[in-house]
């Protein structure tokens, strides 16, 4: 696989099964597929372990220069990587969910964690998936695909999953709920969420799982010859 180089990003909105589809291509592809939440979280594992407070803006952001994350694939199976030892079984807890999301809101851990996955990519073929990938993260990408639906079938969608495990919600409440973040992306003053100059719009409300992967990869082929 001494073959050259090259990223996909995949950017959207909440609900458009960017990782879902992003998981998938890469697979097809044979390339890694960065999972930045992991990420995310392996640095909240890290500051964990520094006994640094969630409070404690200044020490996170101190704390976040040393540590050195990176995603590998071992037998088909995504490991997170941190300071070279490999945490994927340790990132699920309760208490690393609560510390990624305070750490994640730090603009100098985004910041570390944009140089990690710049890093990456420059490594390793990858496909990648965010709000902000093609236009912040890497501007560069060989194939950008931005990723959408309207608002109702993705509020469909997510009511069909929450429905399917037992849970009680309202369509209406979904939707609602959905375009308010949407609304929240759009306008953040950090990496708003934007379609890219050159991104491929792929709308994705009347197609299968199957039909999105197979634009993807058509627009990857006729990219990069892949």
């Amino acid at each position: 696989m001494s073959e050259k180089i090259y990223a996909v990003a995949i950017d959207g909105p909440a609900g458009a099964g960017k990782s879902t589809i992003a998981k998938s291509v890469s697979k097809k592809l044979g390339v890694i597929y960065v999972d930045t939440g992991a990420m995310y979280r392996a640095m909240a594992l890290y500051m964990i372990r520094e006994s640094v407070s969630p409070e404690d803006e200044a020490a996170i952001s101190a704390k976040c220069e040393s540590a050195d994350i990176s995603i590998d694939f071992v037998d088909g199976a995504q490991q997170v990587i941190l300071n070279g030892e490999n945490v994927s079984g340790l990132i699920r807890t309760e208490e690393v969910s609560n510390m990624a999301s305070r750490s994640s809101v730090n603009p100098d851990v985004r910041r570390k964690l944009v140089q990690l996955q710049q890093k990456l990519a420059s490594e390793k073929s990858v496909v990648m998936d965010g709000r902000d990938i093609g236009t912040v993260v890497l501007p560069n990408a060989e194939v950008k695909i931005y990723l959408t639906a309207s608002s109702a079938v993705r509020a469909k969608r997510r009511y069909d999953e929450l429905t399917a495990k037992g849970e009680t919600c309202d369509l209406a409440t979904i939707e609602a709920d959905i375009i308010e973040r949407d609304r929240r992306d759009m306008t953040r003053e950090i990496s708003p969420l934007k379609q890219a100059d050159d991104a491929v719009l792929v709308d994705t409300s009347d197609m299968t799982i199957e039909q999105v992967e197979d634009k993807i990869l058509s627009i990857v082929s006729e990219k990069i010859g892949k």
